[in-house]
């Protein structure tokens, strides 16, 4: 039960954090560089994989640890490392395949990547640590 409630915790806070951003920049940051690669309709059944994977990935190496000892801030700096990993992967690899992709857009993700992950698992952390005292 315990890892279930730190996987929802940070299922839900990633997810919500993500889509504001996407929602947000979408328009003004993606779309200038990779507008003519984007699929006409979205498609909901990836999105959800990556949300549930990720998350997975994020409880795992950050907020797990930070419930077994260190708390919220230990999270931060596993969650921060391993979006900085998860989206430098990411980010890099299309830099050096892709004729659109540009060193800025790369820079701006992967700092985005640090952010939310390294916020969605302290926070995560702060909301399982006070869920599993109920329980």
């Amino acid at each position: 039960m315990n890892i279930a409630i730190a996987y929802f915790s940070t299922l839900i806070v990633f997810a919500i954090i993500d889509t504001a951003w996407l929602g947000s920049m979408g328009d003004r940051l993606y779309r200038p560089f990779i507008g003519s690669m984007l699929a006409d309709q979205f498609r909901l059944a990836p999105a959800i994989a990556f949300y549930a994977l990720y998350a997975a990935g994020l409880t795992i190496f950050a907020v797990w640890p930070g419930l077994a000892e260190g708390g919220w801030k230990k999270a931060l700096l596993w969650g921060g490392l391993f979006g900085l990993f998860a989206y430098g992967t990411y980010d890099l690899t299309n830099l050096a395949t892709l004729k659109t992709w540009s060193l800025k857009l790369s820079l701006i993700d992967m700092t985005w990547g640090v952010i939310v992950s390294g916020g969605s698992s302290a926070i995560a952390c702060a909301l399982a640590t006070r869920a599993l005292r109920l329980f």
